[in-house]
């Protein structure tokens, strides 16, 4: 049975839950789309959740961002559709149509109690200002860009999966 993550914005305008195989808050990402949108330390941490599990209280307070991404002097809109707070700015989840089936909340809106990692995986860190120092583990995984492990993939490998 999935774990029913609670979640919302700092002003409590929106409010939501949604079902996690994937509870761990276990990657961050140093990506400036992530930094600038959701990250307090430099990096942003997203959860994965079943999308059609997702119930939401104040949808009229609900904004979408959809960020700008450059690829060899050309600019495109990404898929990606980050939702926010209108009212506080507060991030809360990333919806992106070519994984219809996902969601993934960022970890800052849940306010239930997340499981602690026994480890991170640290993505995008060639896109990471000078003055983010990550705190690397004895037995994290680091990458400039994407690692090729899924969520699920990374969850199941270390029997963490929440069936």
């Amino acid at each position: 049975m999935p774990i029913t993550l609670e979640g919302g914005c700092r002003c409590g305008a929106v409010r939501f839950t949604v079902d996690s195989h994937t509870p761990q808050p276990f990657m961050r990402c140093y990506c400036s789309i992530c930094r600038k949108t959701a990250g307090g330390g430099g990096y942003a941490i997203n959860l994965a959740a079943v999308n059609e599990t997702l119930a939401i209280e104040g949808r009229g307070a609900l904004s979408v961002y959809r960020a700008e991404i450059e690829h060899g002097g050309a600019c495109e809109v990404s898929t990606g559709q980050r939702h926010f707070c209108s009212r506080c700015a507060s991030a809360l989840w990333l919806y992106d149509p070519a994984w219809p089936e996902l969601v993934h909340p960022f970890a800052s809106a849940i306010d239930s109690e997340l499981p602690v990692p026994p480890e991170s995986v640290h993505i995008m860190l060639a896109y990471k200002p000078a003055w983010v120092v990550p705190q690397i583990g004895p037995h994290d995984a680091c990458f400039d860009e994407y690692p090729e492990e899924s969520i699920e993939g990374w969850h199941k490998k270390r029997g963490l999966w929440v069936a």
